[in-house]
């Protein structure tokens, strides 16, 4: 017996020629995560190095996000998911034009 495929959803202008465009995982700043904590998660999950993630920390810190990682949807929703179960507060985003 073959399956009935499910019927596929009809995406709006905008959504449409959207899909390609790279997105952006922002990390935002919060007032209960410690700076070296930030710093250890960045070098943990994205395998920055001491003075990549130290940066973005500072970043985070002093200008309230900074912009950890860049490209599909999909991954970008991963990578905020994974800050979120880290106790980071992060959202997703298309990149501005």
């Amino acid at each position: 017996m073959t399956p009935i495929a499910a019927p596929r959803e009809v995406l709006g202008t905008d959504e449409a020629t959207s899909i390609g465009a790279p997105w952006q995982t922002v990390v935002w700043n919060d007032p209960v995560n410690l700076m070296s904590y930030v710093v250890h998660v960045f070098r943990t999950y994205f395998a920055f190095p001491e003075d990549v993630a130290r940066r973005l920390m500072l970043a985070v810190h002093e200008q309230g996000h900074a912009v950890v990682a860049e490209g599909a949807r999909e991954q970008m929703e991963l990578h905020a998911q994974a800050m979120h179960d880290y106790g980071l507060w992060a959202t997703v985003r298309r990149v501005p034009s």
